[in-house]
């Protein structure tokens, strides 16, 4: 059956006030929905004085049942920033399984005027808001927003993070009991970090009681408006009574946080370092960017034009969810850029050209809702793509086309950010606490924290050597846009791709060769691309008038891209490969053992790195991740997908798998 559009069904009252028609309540008090959520929320987690309280480089981290209409994150913005100092950050974790469309969040926050500001900072991101985490980046990465769309009780189980303070905000539990029971309550105590705090604005005793058995102490308080008692509490600690969690696996802990000297060496200025650089240096670090060439972009990230291209799966892998948090993720990000010549959001078709696609995407169009994707029958896709096509397929209507570049340096402008040009990292080694990156004998630069992000070059290095990564040369064919081509309105894919015009051009490709290590662009890979865009759309190819243009005239560049075995990147820390493989020896002969044993990290080293083709969508958010992993946050992904990822896991695998 076709997923439900995971919209709130709304019906609004004479006051342009908004109402719940699954759970027939309000999303707030209709008479003082600002002052009760400053009274339930704020003060009775004490948060003004918590704010206050932080330094230039804290944070404190709320967790929410229900984000609704996003009033309780506002308000809380909004005292942030009128009370904690400059560098401070405020994290915001809200779980919601029915968020509102745009239209109506921005017809909701519309009754609050003194809250317009934020709220349009708020609206401005508010795109590509899909099933699963969401990672929103506000006020210059001073604060974040991590959204979790889905059910609370499957959501939640998926979080890494130390919650701070707690606001139980779904609706009332006569209303939706399944927002208030122990398995919830559960899991708010798993999430708690010590001293963590607790409010609701319910009173109801089987509440109290539940909260009091999942660890909370628990008191009622005197209520405003008509409350006449509301609920606040502390967490006190895991209860003997209630089974503790799993044991951590110790080859994917967190390493201890370095809280002293924030400064991180970023080699490699493509998109997964500029990201990186770019998460790193929101959060206060000093970075040093290192790149090779004259400037950011120069490889794999330098195409003319790059798709935002979602393969997905029907069945929820760990890389399905990785797609579709980071195409969310970079969605937003692309618009603080220049809608026409840094990207554009013209959506991208995906034609069905053979029989095995047809299925597949008759799986997909069950599995997703049609806010991400729709099927289109041939004479819809035709005119979505505004040329001949000679199949149907999906279409991604908030999907379009990229200029990487433009990205990149956006992100590398950021302040703390230093790029270093011209400097090629060939050696790598910890001198007192140290990363040292070296081009022979001469110190290029030094911090703390490395981040190798150079796609395969990384290889070189003798801690990152054993990584199993391959690069695969591509090459993309530049054409000159005609005025007839100049229909072309979508980026339609099938083996390649083809999107319309940038600056008078169009690009056309990507080959794939996996033997040669020569990135001089061929006639021979020309004429494959030419090829592939007949089997996209003949119509197009007679629009550009291919027959008139000599292959052998044609410009493009390749690069390489670097994939890993399971088409997933790696991003985090890493172990000592000898050491990893000795401690952790016995999984070999038992693999459901957890050893009771750190894990031997390469301290301070950490990879993001293995993007494959799909970059644009995975690497901005993989920044989000590593900065998470090294500042001890919330992980912008659920854990499972988080492990996925982690560069430990091919260790790991030889160690279980005997490969």
């Amino acid at each position: 059956m076709k997923p439900v559009l995971p919209h709130a069904q709304l019906d609004w009252d004479d006051q342009g006030r908004p109402r719940s028609r699954v759970f027939d309540d309000v999303y707030f008090s209709d008479k003082s929905g600002l002052e009760e959520t400053r009274y339930v929320f704020l003060e009775q987690n004490r948060l003004a004085e918590r704010f206050a309280a932080l330094p230039a480089t804290g944070r404190l981290v709320i967790g929410e049942t229900g984000f609704g209409t996003g009033l309780n994150f506002l308000c809380a913005w909004q005292l942030f920033e009128q009370h904690a100092v400059a560098g401070a950050r405020l994290h915001f974790v809200s779980v919601e399984k029915y968020p509102l469309s745009p239209a109506d969040l921005k017809r909701a926050l519309a009754l609050w005027p003194e809250l317009k500001p934020l709220a349009d900072q708020l609206l401005r991101h508010y795109v590509a808001i899909h099933a699963g985490f969401q990672r929103i980046t506000l006020a210059n990465g001073r604060v974040t927003l991590t959204l979790l769309i889905g059910d609370a009780l499957e959501q939640l189980p998926q979080l890494d993070a130390q919650i701070d303070a707690w606001f139980l905000d779904g609706f009332a539990p006569a209303k939706n009991p399944d927002m208030w029971t122990a398995e919830l309550f559960v899991e708010l105590a798993r999430l708690a970090a010590p001293g963590s705090t607790i409010s609701t604005f319910t009173s109801t005793g089987w509440v109290r009681r539940l909260l009091n058995a999942a660890g909370f102490k628990m008191k009622r308080t005197p209520g405003i408006g008509h409350k006449w008692e509301i609920l606040r509490g502390e967490f006190l600690g895991w209860p003997a009574e209630v089974t503790p969690p799993a044991p951590e696996k110790p080859w994917f802990a967190r390493p201890a946080p370095i809280t002293s000297d924030r400064r991180a060496l970023v080699i490699g200025a493509g998109l997964a370092g500029c990201a990186t650089a770019s998460s790193l240096a929101a959060r206060g670090w000093q970075v040093t960017l290192l790149e090779r060439h004259a400037a950011v972009a120069q490889e794999a990230s330098g195409n003319p034009q790059g798709v935002l291209y979602l393969k997905l799966s029907a069945h929820g892998t760990a890389l399905s969810q990785l797609i579709v948090s980071g195409f969310g993720y970079t969605r937003r990000l692309l618009e603080t850029l220049q809608r026409g010549t840094d990207w554009d959001d013209c959506g991208v078709l995906q034609l069905a050209f053979n029989t095995k696609e047809a299925e597949r995407h008759a799986q997909l169009a069950e599995a997703f809702p049609e806010d991400l994707l729709q099927w289109l029958d041939q004479p819809e896709a035709q005119a979505r793509a505004g040329v001949g096509v000679a199949h149907g397929g999906l279409y991604y209507a908030e999907g379009g086309w990229v200029h990487p570049p433009a990205l990149c340096q956006a992100q590398a402008a950021q302040p703390n950010i230093e790029l270093l040009s011209h400097c090629e990292a060939l050696q790598l080694r910890k001198v007192d606490d140290q990363w040292q990156a070296l081009d022979g004998e001469r110190l290029l630069a030094s911090a703390p924290v490395v981040v190798l992000a150079g796609a395969a070059e990384i290889q070189r290095f003798a801690q990152s050597a054993e990584l199993p990564l391959k690069r695969i040369r591509g090459q993309i064919t530049r054409l000159a846009e005609t005025a007839a081509s100049q229909t072309l309105a979508t980026v339609v894919c099938a083996e390649g791709y083809v999107a319309p015009a940038r600056l008078g051009e169009h690009t056309l490709g990507a080959s794939f060769d996996f033997n040669s290590d020569d990135l001089t662009p061929t006639t021979a890979e020309h004429q494959g691309n030419l090829t592939m865009l007949a089997e996209i759309s003949s119509d197009l190819v007679a629009r550009l008038k291919i027959s008139e243009q000599p292959v052998e005239n044609l410009q493009g560049r390749a690069a390489f891209r670097c994939t890993s075995p399971d088409y997933l990147p790696m991003v985090g820390p890493l172990a000592d490969r000898k050491a990893f493989l000795d401690a952790y020896a016995l999984l070999s002969k038992d693999a459901r053992q957890i050893p009771d044993i750190a894990c031997p990290w390469l301290d301070g080293l950490y990879i993001n790195s293995g993007h494959g083709s799909r970059g644009l969508i995975t690497a901005p958010l993989s920044g989000e991740l590593l900065a998470a992993w090294l500042d001890d946050e919330p992980l912008p992904v659920p854990r499972s997908v988080a492990e996925a990822c982690h560069p430990n896991r091919f260790a790991l695998r030889k160690l279980i798998r005997g490969k």
